[in-house]
Parts: structure tokens; sequence; C-alpha cells
């Protein structure tokens, strides 16, 4: 079989710990069985700002080929953070020499960092390749401050209005983790949903990791899994729709703690990588918001992001794996694989329309309470719900059925990814596009 050959652009990648990067990292584990050889096209890992994660090494599909392009350092005066921005130029020259070498069929850009997205655009306009681009997260999307004028979140936000018509204009391939996240840019550019071809898939996870970070015999270090106490933990970052899910979250544990104090007393919730910044200690978003709920003494906070590894080991050890979603209706958050896959109850609190809820249902891993933009759980619900996870069969996870978790793994996402290229390469070459 012919082997086309992907240009992967991704401003974060291996030994990134940002989840950004798991998506490249992914993908070009699984694309060779699928007909494209990927080459990743990425910043140079020496100016990234967060804490690598050098085990990350160990993940990477063997022989994979890496591109690390120049990019400008922070300092010593930081004027511009995003790593798209401080990487673009090289990521542009190094595939500009790829496609004048004939190197590369097709170029797909993963975002974020948005910022790279126009570079797409730009070499096939030089070079004729078709391109693609895949939305991890909704690009031009209202976030707090964007509505004050002149300001750095106003700035952003505005840039985005300016580039994204500009580089979505002649894609060939537009993808994301699911339908939501490329409506808004559909409605604002119909023209692409007629051009281009469009996928959807999850972020998914890879039975694999697990199986290596078992293999390291790893302890945690956050909490004694042996101490006989109810340890859940959340590992990940929280989307600013997220914060009133995380709230009445909060409310139920205080629900729980004045209800039936004795099993309040066993439960520890640890909230990992939380924080205002990557590698901020003192970041703390969760911690204040559970003072005021008056469950500091059961709810603690690691604000600082953990290795990947660490954090698969953490799930690995844990009592119960919490998921908090997002008002927002398309938010689909990929650390549901992760729990689902970490062999413990999941609890979940996720928007009614979320693909996630199905996805922890059909497996019978835990816990579901949905939520929409006006109506969140109540604090009794939640609390119900905690007792009723914290009383249940610990061994009760045995019974989960992953007949219909191939759906959502990686490999499968990956394959869904690799259909779409082969449908959008065949209509650019149709169509005298590409």
């Amino acid at each position: 079989m012919t082997r086309r050959r992907l240009a992967l652009v991704s401003g974060q990648f291996v030994p990134s710990n940002l989840v950004g990067a798991q998506r490249a990292r992914l993908w070009a584990r699984y694309l060779p069985e699928f007909g494209w050889e990927p080459i990743v096209v990425t910043a140079d890992p020496e100016q990234y700002e967060e804490k690598p994660d050098p085990d990350l090494e160990h993940l990477v599909a063997s022989g994979l080929r890496v591109i690390h392009a120049p990019t400008w350092s922070t300092g010593p005066v930081r004027l511009v953070g995003d790593v798209g921005i401080r990487s673009f130029m090289g990521c542009y020259h190094a595939l500009s020499g790829l496609a004048a070498r004939r190197e590369i069929d097709f170029v797909l850009i993963t975002i974020p960092s948005n910022f790279l997205a126009p570079v797409g655009r730009m070499i096939h306009r030089r070079f004729g390749l078709p391109y693609g681009i895949d939305y991890q997260d909704p690009w031009v999307n209202p976030f707090p401050g964007s509505d004050v004028r002149f300001s750095r979140a106003w700035a952003s936000y505005t840039l985005a209005g300016l580039l994204e018509p500009w580089s979505v204009r002649d894609a060939a391939l537009i993808t994301g983790m699911a339908p939501g996240y490329v409506a808004g840019m559909l409605e604002r550019n119909p023209e692409v949903a007629r051009r281009a071809h469009l996928a959807f898939m999850p972020m998914g996870t890879a039975p694999e990791d697990y199986e290596l970070v078992r293999a390291l015999h790893k302890k945690p270090y956050l909490f004694d899994p042996a101490d006989g106490r109810f340890h859940m933990i959340y590992a990940g970052a929280l989307l600013p729709a997220g914060f009133g899910v995380l709230d009445a979250f909060l409310a139920g544990v205080r629900a729980l703690k004045d209800g039936s104090p004795a099993l309040a007393r066993r439960l520890r919730v640890h909230f990992v990588g939380t924080g205002t910044s990557a590698d901020d200690p003192n970041g703390h978003r969760v911690l204040p918001r559970a003072r005021q709920a008056g469950v500091d003494d059961i709810v603690g906070e690691h604000p600082a992001r953990i290795g990947y590894v660490d954090a698969l080991n953490h799930l690995e050890h844990a009592s119960s794996v919490l998921v908090l979603g997002s008002t927002e209706r398309h938010y689909t958050p990929s650390k549901v694989f992760q729990a689902i896959l970490s062999g413990h109850p999941v609890f979940a609190m996720l928007h009614a329309e979320s693909t996630a809820v199905d996805m922890v249902r059909k497996a019978g891993a835990g816990t579901v309470l949905t939520l929409t933009e006006h109506e969140l759980p109540a604090p009794a619900a939640v609390a119900a719900a905690l007792a009723a996870l914290m009383q249940d069969d610990p061994a009760g996870v045995s019974k989960v059925d992953r007949t219909g978790f191939d759906a959502y793994t990686s490999r499968e996402s990956t394959r869904i990814f690799a259909t779409a290229l082969d449908e959008a390469w065949a209509r650019s070459r149709a169509t005298g596009r590409g």
C-alpha cells in the first residue's frame, strides 16, 4: 500500500505536558496503520514555558519523524507567550522545505495554538498542497475580559475574528473533537461547510498508555491509597464555563458533610493542575471556592500541573475519578477516556448534550449527573450520588462494559481521521485545489 505523507502541525508536542500535545502524539502512533506517514512539525521544546514531562518520550511511536522549528524565546523580556506565534515563521519555513522537496501530500494544523492555523493556507497558496484545521477547542470564543476594549483578552478575541475566516477559506478538511467545536465557525463561514470535508472524532485514549504506567510501578505522591480514605481525583484544567459546575459539586460536598458527617470524613477530593498557570504552585483557583463552601477540610488542590504519566498513575491508584464538564453544550472533556480506563468508578457532572454522557453510561463506568446552561444539579442530588458511590461495592468497576469502548479509543479516532484525510485529499485532487 502506497502511503501518503502528512505534515501534522502542533504547537505543542512531547515532552510538553499540555493536553493539546496529545492529539498529535496519539494520531502519529496509529496513522501508518491507515495509509498515512506522519511528520510532526512543532515548536522547539527548549522554548516551552511549561515544565516538560520526560516520561512522555516513552509514549511516542518508534521512528516518528519530528521537526522542531526555530522558536523565539520569551526572554529576557516576555512580550509574547503563545508558542504558536513564537514558532510561526519556523513552522512555515519547515513546511515550505518539506513541500518544495515534495515530501508531504497534506498539511493538518491542530489547534490550539490557534495562531498557527494560517500557516496551512499560506502553504496551500504557495505550493498548492491541500490543508486542514483540527479544532480541539473553538477558536473565536468569547472569554472573560474579551469585552474590555484594548485589553489583551480583547485583542486576542479581535485578532481571532480576523484570522479565522482567512485561515479556513481554502481548507480541504475541517475536523474537531465534536460538531459543536466548529459550529460557530461554519455559521460564520458557510462556504467552508460547502467546500471542505467535515469529520469529528474525540481525543480518545490508548490503553497502551496505562500499560506503560503500570509497568513503571510508580507510587502516587499526592495521597496514600492505603490510608483507608476514599480518594477522588480531578486532573486537568478548568474552563471558564466550568466554574459553575465546580461550585455545584462543592455545594454537594457540603451537603454530604452536613447530612452524613461520618461518610464525609472518609472523603478526600484532590484537584490537580487546576491553577492559574501550569507551573505556579500558589495559583489556587479551587481552594478559595472550597473554603467559601466550607469544605476545604475535604477538598485540596495541587494547582500546578503534574506529568501526564504521573497523572495516569494517580488515576490508577484513586478510589474514584472526578470529571467536571462545562455549561457549554459542545464541550466533551477528553479526560473522560482516561477516567474510564483507570479501572475506578467515574463521578461525572456533564452537560446533558455532551457526547461523554453516553460514553460513561453505556460503559457502566460510573455515575453521571447532567446539567444545562440554566440548571445545575442540586446540592442534595450531588450529595446523594456521592454517598451512593462511596457505599457501593468497590469491585463494581469490574462490571464495566468495554465491548463498545473501541469506538472511543485513539486508534478508532485515528481511523476516522485517516478516512477523512483520504476523502479530503481525493476531493482536492478531483477539483484541482490540491
